[in-house]
């Protein structure tokens, strides 16, 4: 049974591209064309997905990998398609891709695998084979970067509170790039983890995978990469990077809310135990104990997000028909647009990379004299959607010496009219607030 139907987008074409969005077609307030410029926190979804999803629960909706009737192999079919298909978006293996309900809960999963065999390891548990470095010792070293997500730091400060490890991290410039230059005085024999992000969220930086995977596999250490900002906008082949662990979130890249992905080394993945419990995961069960079933099925307890799954699939399917080189180039169009208008603007400071050299379409900035808050307000009092705050990156704020900014983060099915409503619109809130 087909589940999932490629769209036939053909060559690039804005209008048409707009109009597979039909949130796009919708009017804000008081009748303003809608100018959605806030793809870094979610991105909108195009009919195609929707419309896979919806079909699944009209078509073929039933609990997988369990009944022995039609609908339940139909699902079970769609579900294990889907993770092929979104397995194959990435150049990865099937049984390498776990789903989980986003990159947050996935980059948890990793850290979970280190504090559940260290305290497993205190009582005398069999761990998997290779599990033992997962265990930690106190005064074992954690590194991450100064300008990851809340979602790639906080769980590596739990990771330590709970074992006595210690977290280190790679310092950004002022420029919003990583002093890659530290890192000999910062990885060592000790390091045990090196955990950053691939394309930053708040600054727009696109790391140097290489280089960082380079400098903890000389010292030993399992690599995990925050993709969330890399994979929705840029041909990303996983198993070409030399790294252990990568996490993603579907919502980002067109598909829908509530599942993400973590592609997991063969081998590292056999030797993690399971982040949460239950049914679906295990191999057998007794009154006193049990075991667990291989990857990906150990790490995914519980009814999985079979429609997410399928609508993650399509989505898949609508980036490759545009082309992720394709739109990769449209987005480094957009942003140099941005970075332009910006440039122009008096009074605006870009906390990030002020040229398209190794950055990404989220553009974050701050107005001498106006709050982001109050900026972002009457943005969106003129159609101009965009996000304003921290953006779950507060230490890189600080670092950068801003409470907050605005952040505007064009996609694939933005265009320059988007740009330039964008750019008017803030040329009025600064005429506005009595900065022009």
């Amino acid at each position: 049974m087909t589940i999932i139907e490629a769209p036939s987008v053909g060559v690039w074409d804005e209008s048409r591209i707009r109009g597979d969005f039909p949130i796009l077609a919708r009017t804000v307030r008081e009748g303003r064309r809608l100018v959605y410029l806030d793809s870094a926190a979610t991105s909108q979804k195009p009919r195609s997905v929707l419309d896979a999803e919806r079909r699944y629960y009209e078509t073929a909706n039933a609990a997988v990998h369990r009944g022995a009737h039609q609908l339940a192999e139909e699902a079970t079919e769609a579900y294990e398609g889907s993770r092929a298909r979104i397995a194959a978006f990435v150049g990865a293996r099937p049984d390498d891709v776990v789903f989980t309900r986003n990159a947050t809960e996935g980059l948890n999963l990793v850290a979970y695998a280190f504090s559940n065999a260290t305290a497993k390891s205190i009582h005398g548990a069999v761990l998997p084979d290779g599990g033992a470095r997962f265990v930690l010792a106190p005064g074992d070293e954690i590194v991450v970067t100064e300008m990851e997500h809340h979602a790639n730091l906080v769980p590596w400060q739990e990771l330590c509170a709970k074992t006595g490890a210690v977290l280190r991290w790679i310092p950004i410039t002022d420029e919003g790039r990583l002093d890659l230059a530290s890192m000999d005085s910062i990885l060592g024999p000790r390091t045990k983890v090196v955990s950053f992000t691939h394309q930053s969220n708040l600054l727009g930086t696109i790391n140097d995978v290489g280089a960082l995977s380079r400098a903890a596999r000389a010292v030993g250490a399992l690599v995990v990469l925050d993709a969330c900002q890399s994979i929705p906008h840029q041909a990303v082949d996983i198993p070409s990077l030399d790294v252990d662990a990568v996490a993603w979130s579907g919502h980002k890249m067109l598909g829908p809310t509530g599942i993400g992905c973590l592609w997991l080394r063969p081998e590292v993945a056999e030797a993690m135990t399971p982040f949460i419990t239950g049914g679906s995961m295990i191999e057998t069960v007794t009154m006193a104990e049990s075991t667990f079933a291989a990857p990906p099925t150990r790490f995914e307890a519980g009814v999985p997000m079979v429609a997410q799954a399928v609508g993650l699939a399509a989505a898949c399917d609508y980036l490759d028909e545009l082309g992720m080189a394709e739109i990769a180039a449209h987005e480094q169009r957009l942003t140099r647009r941005v970075l332009d208008g910006l440039a122009r603007t008096t009074g605006v400071r870009v906390i990030g990379p002020t040229d398209s050299h190794s950055r990404g379409s989220a553009v974050s900035f701050v107005v001498e004299g106006i709050h982001p808050h109050d900026l972002g307000q009457v943005l969106d009092d003129r159609g101009v959607a965009v996000r304003v705050g921290h953006h779950c990156a507060w230490p890189t704020c600080r670092r950068m010496g801003v409470p907050a900014t605005t952040r505007v983060s064009p996609y694939l099915y933005n265009d320059d009219s988007d740009i330039d409503a964008f750019l008017a619109a803030l040329d009025d809130s600064r005429a506005f607030f009595g900065v022009a």
